[in-house]
């Protein structure tokens, strides 16, 4: 690229910073210099050039004004975008804040696209069986709001959550009242806790694999991001991370866990948490899938078993009822709540009253619980169907997995030299939608892995999405460039 330079370079055109603008810019419109490049020193380039090193300085920053270059202090500087179409005056990308081009990972909004198209079987989305909603139980709800305050539901409401609501989940889960917080969603208690908790540079354990919406919060708060084998569970090398990166917290979904369907066993809860106490390390307990057993009730809570107010507990109901609620809470200490409830208001005043309101009814009048007993046979028999799917359709040897006990999740391996990345591509292009693994790594890994959801289509559909990809399989295989 400085060869080329020097070769357009005409040192009588003035002014000699704007003839270098434009030379740089067209290397980067032509992809001569693409984004993530980095454009040489200063005093580079102006030797090469032989001219003054305040002529590079000066199109440097007029590069910078437009959003085509970013420079970074001890770094050097970067090309960041492209050139927009002719007429706008900079790149709007280029405009794009530093921190928040931490956020670069689509899966999530991915997911949640191919969930809401109608010519997609989407075995990714993690949504519960939807056609067991309680229908005529929440019109209920709805309609005994409506009718007997009105008001109350279209008024502005408490950050903290609806005090009648918050004494619901306080009684059903055994939580006191004032640690409780009301969420638009557990994603948005995981962004409010990263942004709350971690400083840029912090490290955080997280389980490896794990939840995805997890790990782009806290990378996205600028966190080094640790990974702790969820399957091994192994207590000692959990030790030796908290001894070796001091983190500022662990992260951990232990109960039907996202991606892998494991839950932790009593006895590593309680090491953990013994860990936990004697680092003086928080934990935030993601609890979303922990109603959701098929037979035995799984074990309490990380929140239930901290005597040392250790645990910040996160829950949802998206996974028990519907996304669409987006309705979540989290239970930690006052002074957590608190902070937590001074940030959500700026972005999100208060949680929709209404939804509120309606979800207490169903607390209260016991709606709630017989839905979920409901599900969660339901839920069992989809992944029975599944995994039954999965032995009929799928090659063999081409695809193991573990039957799970609860959750929504089959956790799949491919057979070595196969990839879950190019296999998407291939079961996307046949109708069918699923998660490969690299997206639950807070590192380079999990390729020859992949994430099913049983409960997100209908049983009569299970069959045939489960067709779909396994033909996509069977074309992976027959195809020797498509595999390692």
């Amino acid at each position: 690229m400085l060869a080329s330079l020097e070769t357009d370079f005409v040192r009588t055109s003035r002014p000699l910073y704007s003839h270098l603008v434009t030379l740089l810019e067209s290397a980067i419109a032509r992809g001569d210099l693409p984004s993530g490049a980095r454009v040489p020193p200063e005093r580079t380039l102006a030797g090469r050039l032989k001219i003054s090193r305040t002529t590079v300085v000066s199109a440097y920053r007029e590069l910078e004004s437009r959003g085509l270059l970013r420079g970074y202090v001890g770094r050097g500087t970067f090309v960041c975008a492209p050139p927009e179409p002719e007429g706008t005056p900079f790149a709007w990308r280029g405009k794009i804040a530093a921190a928040a081009l931490r956020t670069s990972d689509s899966t999530l909004r991915d997911v949640v696209r191919h969930a809401s198209d109608p010519r997609m079987l989407s075995l990714a989305a993690g949504e519960p069986a939807i056609d067991f909603f309680p229908n005529d139980a929440f019109q209920e709800a709805v309609a005994h709001v409506l009718r007997n305050d009105p008001a109350s539901a279209w008024r502005h409401g408490p950050t903290e959550g609806q005090p009648e609501f918050r004494h619901a989940i306080s009684d059903r889960y055994g939580v006191p009242r004032e640690r409780v917080l009301i969420l638009g969603g557990a994603q948005q208690g995981l962004d409010l806790l990263a942004r709350c908790l971690i400083d840029p540079g912090d490290a955080v354990i997280v389980d490896r694999p794990g939840y995805l919406g997890a790990i782009q919060s806290f990378r996205a708060a600028g966190a080094k991001l640790i990974g702790w084998d969820v399957a091994a569970g192994d207590v000692d090398e959990l030790e030796d991370l908290l001894v070796r990166y001091r983190p500022k917290l662990v992260y951990t979904n232990p109960t039907f866990q996202n991606p892998t369907g494991i839950t932790m066993p009593i006895r590593i809860r309680r090491e953990l948490l013994t860990l936990a106490q004697r680092y003086r390390v928080p934990i935030v307990e993601d609890a979303t899938y922990h109603d959701l057993y098929f037979n035995e009730p799984a074990p309490p809570t990380l929140r239930e078993l901290d005597g040392h107010n250790l645990v910040i507990h996160l829950n949802s109901f998206s996974k028990v009822l519907a996304p669409g609620l987006r309705l979540g809470w989290i239970a930690a200490a006052p002074s957590i709540v608190e902070q937590i409830a001074i940030m959500k208001q700026r972005l999100d005043p208060h949680t929709q009253n209404l939804v509120q309101f309606a979800m207490a009814r169903l607390i209260r009048q016991g709606a709630f619980d017989a839905h979920l007993k409901r599900i969660r046979a339901e839920h069992a028999r989809r992944s029975g169907l599944m995994l039954a799917a999965l032995q009929r359709h799928v090659p063999a040897g081409a695809l193991r997995f573990a039957r799970p006990q609860g959750g929504l999740y089959v956790w799949c391996r491919l057979e070595p030299g196969m990839s879950a990345t190019a296999l998407l591509e291939r079961a996307l292009a046949a109708g069918v939608a699923f998660v490969a693994g690299p997206a639950f790594y807070p590192d380079p890994a999990g390729d020859s892995q992949l994430r099913l959801c049983f409960t997100s289509v209908l049983p009569s559909a299970l069959d045939a999405g489960v067709r779909k990809l396994a033909g996509a399989i069977e074309h992976m295989r027959s195809s020797p460039a498509l595999t390692a």
